[in-house]
């Protein structure tokens, strides 16, 4: 994290020659949005006087109430390197204030905010390392974005099979010239689809970056004739895309999830952390896959968990601890997809595991075997139960647990909630292509 003052904005965008100073937040559904100033009006921007009408912006206020007002975040400014070398683009993350200056309690920031305060005051910081995965598709002659690809390469795959690689490279070195850190990028399963990882960082750090991960993935796949989107299952029959979670609390700048006395390398608070989220993946999953699109991933046979277990070996469970141990252990949650809100779901997942530590939930034995080729028999005696098979039930399952409703706060639950099944019932009338093929002829 970079401690700028106000002096050394004014200082460095005065020296780079930056013209336009972007003023990016996030709204309820996890859409980038921002205001540009031109550098002579830096100053108000850094005195927190930029407003915007927050009654257009999904999840904010109404019109009787829609003065918002911009506070930048003043150690997330970065210049963005695909604009002009003269004239540049810089950008600054905000939290969103009210009038009166008090934070709006609609802010996807905030609520994530929230959540690390209440792991500060239990002596934690909460670390996260996403796990990005997306789709790079053709575009068409009016440049206009496909689901076809040129391409068939695989995991793992290398150029020329993976014909999205230039592309991922670019990706790569811009990000890295904005001051992340990627540890990992490679070809995904499915053709055109990829994977870049980031380095572990603080929570807060870390969904900030996931949003500027995702502008700076479309921006330079179209520089490359190319249309990248994070949908979560843009095509049947093969892989959809998830944004696998790794996390892990630290104090004193120790993991505390590890015990090298334990037959798994874990702490109790590792275990409760997972009992935690166990506990309250249902009521999570309207947040962590907040799209109709991705229930379409939630299925067996595409490498997405569809099961409410956790595993120290496979990897067909929700929850998965990877091998490595030591300072290095931590906990996969695999279910979240590309398109969610990072705040809200790192907020949720870091509240679901504290409660578990709070009320020392255990979660269930490990199941180390390949849930998808038990019975249904041999599940039930297990009490293995599944994630919500579709939107609505899990708009449903959130609605009933008053935990995640209450991390989410009032203002944000019962517009999260509207939105949700209004995009269901969207969803439901229409008439997709398989009815078509299905029913026309036959009925």
């Amino acid at each position: 994290m970079k401690n700028y003052t106000r002096e050394d904005i004014v200082k460095l965008v005065e020296e780079e020659d930056v013209e336009f100073i972007r003023l990016q937040f996030t709204d309820m559904l996890g859409n980038l949005k921002n205001i540009a100033v031109t550098a002579n009006q830096l100053n108000k921007a850094l005195e927190n006087r930029c407003v915007f009408d927050g009654s257009s912006i999904d999840g904010f206020a109404g019109i009787e109430e829609s003065d918002m007002y911009l506070h930048p975040d003043l150690s997330t400014l970065e210049i963005f390197p695909w604009r002009p070398q003269q004239g540049k683009v810089a950008r600054m993350i905000c939290d969103i204030y009210r009038p009166d200056g008090t934070p709006f309690e609609g802010d996807p920031r905030l609520v994530l905010r929230r959540a690390l305060r209440e792991a500060q005051d239990m002596g934690y910081t909460f670390e996260v390392g996403p796990e990005c995965e997306f789709f790079l598709f053709d575009t068409d002659e009016n440049a206009m974005p496909t689901t076809q690809t040129h391409e068939q390469a695989g995991y793992f795959d290398l150029g020329p099979l993976d014909g999205g690689e230039n592309a991922r490279r670019e990706i790569v070195m811009t990000l890295e010239d904005m001051g992340l850190i990627m540890e990992a990028s490679h070809h995904e399963a499915a053709p055109a689809q990829h994977e870049i990882d980031f380095r572990y960082d603080e929570a807060l750090t870390a969904a900030d970056n996931i949003m500027t991960f995702k502008l700076a993935v479309r921006t330079i796949a179209k520089r490359h004739g190319l249309h990248a989107t994070f949908m979560p299952k843009p095509k049947y029959g093969v892989n959809g895309s998830g944004m696998h979670i790794n996390m892990s609390l630290h104090r004193n700048g120790r993991n505390i999830f590890e015990d090298q006395k334990d037959a798994n390398g874990l702490s109790r608070e590792a275990y409760y952390f997972i009992g935690g989220i166990m506990k309250h993946i249902k009521g999570m999953a309207a947040v962590t896959n907040q799209l109709v699109n991705s229930y379409k991933r939630l299925v067996p046979g595409y490498a997405a968990p569809v099961y409410i277990a956790w595993s120290t070996t496979n990897r067909s469970p929700l929850i998965r601890i990877p091998a490595d141990r030591g300072g290095n252990t931590r906990i996969e949650l695999r279910s979240p997809d590309s398109a969610a809100n990072p705040y809200l779901t790192l907020a949720v997942c870091l509240k679901a595991g504290l409660d578990g530590i709070v009320n020392r939930i255990e979660p269930p034995e490990s199941v180390d075997c390949n849930i998808y080729t038990m019975s249904d028999a041999e599940r039930k005696a297990r009490k293995i139960e599944s994630l919500p098979g579709t939107l609505i039930e899990a708009v449903e399952e959130l609605k009933k647990d008053s935990f995640i409703l209450d991390v989410l706060g009032k203002h944000v639950a019962e517009r999260y909630i509207a939105a949700k099944e209004k995009e269901w019932q969207r969803y439901r009338a229409q008439v997709s292509e398989w009815e078509i093929q299905e029913y026309l002829y036959r009925y």
